[in-house]
């Protein structure tokens, strides 16, 4: 029996011919990642190994991304924790103010994954990186420090779901709403310890946004990792940014998948997942009248630079509704510059909404942007779990850049048509 491409790239780095599903192994890994809440947990458990380095300065990273800038006391001593230890170890990749963004945005922009890789990381949406044709997982803040020591990490072999994409997208349908229909039609336990691999026809329609989004949210569904099949658009993406030589890995043609889903691009529509799970999903044009009181676009999932031009094209010239408070907050320091350089910032700020440096921020309650009792917010977040932006009793709807921007003009969950 053939392998998939999470089982080759898995069996490439634990120097095996092959591995098979339920299969535990020791694997290299590429890319150990933490961030300032993650981090000082695993600091902890490193320091009980009495090192004095890690096992490769360059392949550990830290980004203060969750509460930097620092929002209280506490804040500012996770980070100081995470600044002490990276000077100590001589850390390569260490990410703070002025130079740091949402931290599955900033690795792809800053080359240090790519195909082929297996990346561990101390933050559930590690899996961002499938997008490029890597291995890449969320774990726990122990075996962050293992994987710091040692530079290995244990697996237990994946099952595996395939996503054979087909057709092209529709304006203003992105990958957000694929991954939300997806989300929607096999529940948060659908691809639970499973791969999630894409591949088909359709993948030419995604761009690699529309993928990092998508991978991001595989654990959404319960997924191990999500992982996208290497084309033309994957290299030329790790070629811009500079990214190391790749190394590409494809299924074989008698790789064995639990379950086969075939997915039409061009039947999907604009869509929204409804509070308290990203499952709970429907259709914009489906739904009735939800008014809203904050909007926020950013994130992990999609605050690239692509994510912001749709937004500013639907918000140019208008307003947002009185009362809506409109947040945008760029995933990195470089596509802040890049949205300033285009006159994006502008077109927010003239529209009623602010603008804030890179930050996770308001996504896991943190701060900037957390709703009061009774509120609703459209996010383009990844989670919409009970309490998730705030008070308990406030109501979080996943949408994508297009949505929440038509939204914040109505000032109620709306299609991005009824406002162009």
């Amino acid at each position: 029996m053939g392998m998939t491409m999470t089982q080759k790239i898995l069996a490439a780095h634990a120097g095996q011919d092959s591995v098979s599903v339920g299969q535990l192994i020791l694997a290299d890994v590429d890319m150990v990642l933490g961030n300032d809440i993650t981090s000082p947990v695993a600091i902890r458990e490193y320091r009980r190994l009495n090192l004095d380095r890690v096992f490769d300065k360059k392949k550990v990273a830290m980004v203060m991304d969750h509460f930097a800038p620092n929002k209280d006391i506490k804040a500012a001593e996770q980070c100081k924790m995470c600044r002490c230890f990276a000077g100590e170890m001589d850390l390569a990749n260490y990410y703070d103010v002025g130079e740091m963004g949402v931290e599955h945005a900033l690795l792809p922009e800053q080359g240090l994954v790519t195909s082929g890789d297996v990346v561990i990381g101390a933050d559930s949406h590690t899996c961002t990186y499938g997008a490029l044709g890597a291995f890449s997982t969320g774990v726990g803040s122990t075996d962050m420090a293992c994987g710091m020591a040692t530079g290995k990490a244990w697996f237990k072999v994946p099952a595996a779901l395939r996503f054979n994409l087909t057709g092209k997208l529709n304006k203003y349908v992105s990958g957000k709403d694929v991954i939300l229909h997806i989300i929607g039609m096999i529940g948060v336990d659908g691809a639970l310890y499973r791969s999630m691999e894409f591949g088909g026809d359709g993948l030419a329609s995604l761009s690699v946004s529309d993928r990092l989004c998508m991978a991001n949210m595989a654990i959404e569904a319960g997924g191990k990792n999500g992982i996208f099949e290497v084309d033309e658009k994957t290299l030329a993406f790790l070629k811009e940014v500079e990214a190391k030589e790749p190394k590409i890995y494809a299924a074989d043609v008698d790789a064995e998948y639990e379950k086969v889903y075939d997915i039409c691009l061009n039947d999907i529509k604009p869509t929204v997942a409804f509070p308290h799970l990203p499952e709970n999903t429907h259709t914009v044009d489906s739904i009735d009248e939800v008014k809203i009181d904050q909007v926020v676009i950013g994130s992990c999932t999609n605050g690239r630079l692509e994510d912001l031009v749709i937004a500013a094209e639907i918000l140019k010239g208008k307003k947002v509704k009185k009362g809506v408070r409109t947040i945008v907050i760029p995933a990195t320091q470089k596509i802040y510059l890049q949205a300033m350089e285009l006159g994006l910032l502008k077109t927010f700020i003239d529209a009623g909404a602010v603008v804030s440096t890179p930050t996770c921020g308001p996504c896991l309650g943190g701060h900037m942007g957390i709703l009061a009792e009774g509120e609703r917010a459209v996010a383009t977040t990844n989670r919409n779990f009970v309490g998730r932006m705030g008070h308990p009793k406030s109501e979080v709807y996943l949408a994508s850049p297009a949505v929440a921007a038509a939204s914040a003009i109505t000032g109620k969950i709306s299609l991005p048509e009824e406002v162009m």
